[in-house]
């Protein structure tokens, strides 16, 4: 342990010691309950610290202790399937030790120390190695566990050995340097990589509204604002569920506690779409609940990253859901306030926009330092105060991030889920997606997008036109325009998270359903152009069949049949 000295002051989480001279961000423990804490400012000879539990009956004259240490995250096998606070105290340990409250000054390290792993080393004594360069793999759960030469080491291997090793075991011995299969890494430092590359592959997340109008690539980050009961933590849980990525880190920072409960007790029961096992079982999770103390809040979604980044150093996709970094950022707001500093917008820190920016930085498409191709997509989940998206954590989000979900209340009064509004969001990476749908979906994918997109946005000008004069004053071409873009809303972007055929839609399916809605289409105009009046185009049983067909097991034969049949319906209804 290093220097002891005194606490000067206490005010909330914000603790001020004496005698002790310690580096910016190292792990203090304060008091006799030994609290841990983290130095945030150094002023002359006092050191101001951040204390990551409630520091009620703390006083004056109790000793701190510097460990010289910054807060780490612990990376190696074990982590997939733990549930962690915001400083990567795996709860059902703590729950094993105290019940379901956790008392103050209980700590326990993050990986089970105890537990024996399968070794099998890949590289062999006299090899020539380099830092991040794989040297064995362990199995666990899900994925292939990649044991990596620890950043800063490089040489040739000494000795290496295959067996059964707990995480504090030497497993390798690399130019005189002991190595683990167990890394330790400062949670506020980005991992190192060889290269940032372009994303040019899809995040496919099964969510109609998302996939067609707004992809997001592996690698690329969005926002996904909304006022309260618009359905973000459901559109993020889904996000969590279906999306292609091997890898999710779910990060639950001062969400409620039921909400958060939902996702501990639906997770394990959820069968993952590509091997059948429990979704649990390539997921962590980390709970830190609004009751919660607020400075491990702060530290909460570095911890989430930095295990992402662990993965992603594997040469894994990773899918990093923040819920919600309003809640992070009213908590960095919490504690500059006790630091007395000058507050900037609504009370925020000045320097909010620049920590915004340094988490979303870490996320990207890499080759890792390994040689192999990784990624971490990151979406983050705003909660305005009553939905008012120019308040500044909405703001300098959107500075950031290049996918833009944007949740409405009005959407959601109409019962109309996921209520994401397809007028305001946006994605700035449909360009570059566009020949990998080319590729792998269909040639014409784009064009029946922006086919889509145009309809409902002359349907927007359209519905000014229907609330002065009405529905009946429109001409029939107008008139069937609206007709389409309601199948568009309605069969199309309306999607049922809890259904258990609707809530995943794969693209060739997305493709499908666009194609014959723009089928149905053409015929229609068609029709009145032969006379045929928009009700009875409205009418048509194949319109119903189409919009049934989303809950139906055997989607595929009904979607086919439909497309079959479609010429002869048309022609049934006759014209002149």
């Amino acid at each position: 342990m290093g220097k002891e000295g005194v606490i000067y002051r206490v005010a909330g989480p914000v603790v001020t010691a004496v005698g002790i001279s310690p580096r910016m961000y190292d792990v203090i423990l304060v008091g006799k309950e030994q609290l841990m804490g983290e130095v945030i400012k150094i002023v002359g000879d006092k050191t101001v610290i951040q204390v990551y539990e409630d520091t009620s009956g703390v006083r004056p004259g109790e000793k701190v202790v510097d460990t010289g240490q910054p807060l780490v995250a612990e990376l190696g096998p074990g982590l997939l399937g733990s549930v962690y606070d915001g400083i990567q105290r795996p709860l059902p340990v703590l729950m094993e030790k105290m019940g379901d409250f956790i008392e103050r000054g209980v700590t326990a390290p993050g990986l089970d120390h105890n537990l024996k792993w399968p070794f099998t080393p890949v590289v062999k004594q006299g090899d020539k190695v380099t830092e991040g360069q794989i040297i064995g793999t362990v199995p666990e759960r899900a994925i292939t566990h990649k044991v990596m030469v620890p950043p800063g080491i490089n040489g040739t291997v000494d000795m290496i050995k295959a067996g059964e090793f707990t995480v504090d075991e030497i497993v390798a011995v690399i130019d005189g340097k002991e190595v683990r299969m167990m890394q330790k890494w400062a949670v506020r430092r980005g991992r190192p990589f060889a290269k940032k590359t372009a994303p040019d592959e899809p995040l496919i997340t099964g969510q109609r509204v998302c996939d067609t109008l707004f992809p997001l690539t592996k690698g690329g980050t969005a926002a996904i604002p909304g006022g309260f009961g618009t359905g973000k933590t459901v559109t993020q849980q889904q996000l969590a569920k279906w999306s292609d990525a091997e890898i999710v880190v779910y990060i639950g920072c001062g969400e409620r506690g039921n909400e958060m409960t939902e996702v501990l007790t639906s997770f394990p029961e959820l069968k993952d779409p590509r091997s059948g096992k429990p979704l649990m079982n390539r997921t962590v999770l980390i709970a830190n609940t609004s009751n919660m103390p607020v400075a491990a809040r702060e530290a909460s979604v570095y911890t989430g990253m930095t295990i992402a980044e662990y993965f992603r150093d594997m040469g894994l996709n990773v899918s990093l859901m923040a819920d919600s970094t309003s809640r992070w950022a009213e908590a960095m707001r919490e504690i500059s306030s006790r630091l007395e500093e000058m507050p900037g917008e609504e009370g925020y820190p000045a320097y909010l926009s620049a920590r915004l920016s340094e988490f979303y930085e870490r996320a990207g498409s890499v080759v890792a330092l390994s040689g192999t191709p990784g990624s971490i997509s990151v979406v983050g989940a705003v909660s305005p105060p009553g939905g008012d998206l120019s308040e500044p954590v909405t703001q300098n989000t959107l500075r950031i991030v290049r996918v833009f979900w944007a949740l409405d209340t009005k959407l959601r009064e109409r019962r109309h889920f996921p209520a994401i509004n397809w007028l305001t969001s946006y994605s700035l990476y449909s360009g570059q997606l566009d020949g990998w749908y080319k590729k792998n979906v269909a040639e014409d994918f784009p064009e029946m997008r922006n086919w889509a997109i145009g309809l409902l946005q002359k349907e927007a000008e359209l519905q000014e036109i229907v609330q002065l004069v009405g529905s009946d004053a429109l001409p029939d071409e107008q008139k069937l325009t609206l007709e389409i873009t309601r199948m568009i809303r309605e069969i199309f972007l309306q999607q049922n998270a809890y259904h258990p055929v609707d809530t995943y839609s794969p693209m060739s399916r997305q493709y499908t359903y666009l194609k014959l809605i723009n089928r149905f289409a053409s015929h229609a105009a068609k029709a009145v152009e032969n006379e045929v009046s928009v009700e009875a185009i409205a009418n048509m049983d194949l319109r119903n069949r189409l919009a049934k067909s989303k809950f139906e097991d055997n989607i595929e034969d009904i979607l086919k049949d439909i497309a079959d049949t479609m010429d002869k319906e048309f022609e049934a209804l006759g014209g002149k």
